[in-house]
């Protein structure tokens, strides 16, 4: 499966620590994450990550565009809703796009654990079908 990953700067160091944790799972997928975020993951947790432009300079985008052609099985974009970002606009989309794509989105801790753990239950294999 194709996993998007996002986070903002706030929210970065909880997603190294969740891939880290969760770096088994994630292994045997696809990643996809915005440039910096990326980057991170792939320096602690040791996983291949397809890294977009940086969230600000497009990565929120290119992200979104994969979402648009069906090539983005979930989305785990762990957000900061206390400080608005300048690229706001780019973030909803993603979320937007997800709820028009019925792509399963996680946007905090306690959902994206329960979307990695029902991945690895095999609960998303309907989306290999709906394709």
């Amino acid at each position: 499966m194709n996993i998007g990953l996002i986070a903002h700067d706030a929210k970065k160091k909880l997603m190294q620590n969740f891939c880290i944790a969760y770096r088994g799972i994630l292994s045997k997928n696809e990643l996809y994450a915005t440039g910096t975020t990326g980057r991170l993951i792939e320096e602690v947790a040791n996983l291949n990550v397809h890294k977009y432009l940086a969230g600000p300079l497009g990565g929120g985008q290119q992200l979104a565009a994969q979402i648009e052609h069906d090539d983005i099985d979930l989305v785990i974009f762990l957000r900061d809703p206390l400080n608005p970002k300048e690229h706001e606009p780019d973030v909803n989309n993603v979320v937007r796009l997800c709820d028009t794509y019925n792509i399963p989105l996680a946007t905090n801790l306690a959902t994206a654990e329960l979307l990695i753990k029902s991945l690895d239950r095999g609960d998303l294999e309907w989306r290999e079908v709906f394709r």
